[in-house]
């Protein structure tokens, strides 16, 4: 085996990868669009991981049941910054799961379903 990655459908996965990019300072690793221009396959490198996402169509909006996932990204202590400025980017449009701050496992977390569906846990 090569790798594994984290693959998610999302509707405006353009606007899904411009938002990442602006909350995870994610970069473009690879892309590929159809010639009418719609995203099959973008990977991002978020924090040095792989993360996936395509345009949700048919057929394929009949083959995905939902967002039972969530994707969790764990950080330092001292990177608390970037989990603010991402959960500042993230909470637009988006299901507040649980507000930014202290929980019983941690001292610093976010739970969002953002705009596009999908749910973000980010903690220290």
């Amino acid at each position: 085996m090569n790798r594994i990655f984290y693959q998610v459908y999302v509707r405006n996965s353009d606007l899904a990868i411009e938002t990442y990019h602006k909350a995870f300072n994610a970069t473009i690793l690879n892309q590929f669009k159809t010639p009418e221009g719609i995203n099959v396959h973008t990977e991002l490198d978020v924090y040095g991981q792989v993360f996936a996402l395509s345009e949700l169509n048919p057929p394929e909006e009949k083959a995905v049941a939902g967002n039972t996932m969530q994707f969790c990204l764990q950080f330092g202590k001292e990177e608390k910054e970037l989990i603010t400025k991402a959960y500042e980017i993230l909470q637009l449009n988006a299901v507040i799961n649980y507000p930014l701050g202290e929980c019983f496992f941690s001292e610093f977390m976010t739970d969002v379903t953002d705009t596009f569906g999908v749910r973000w846990c980010l903690f220290v």
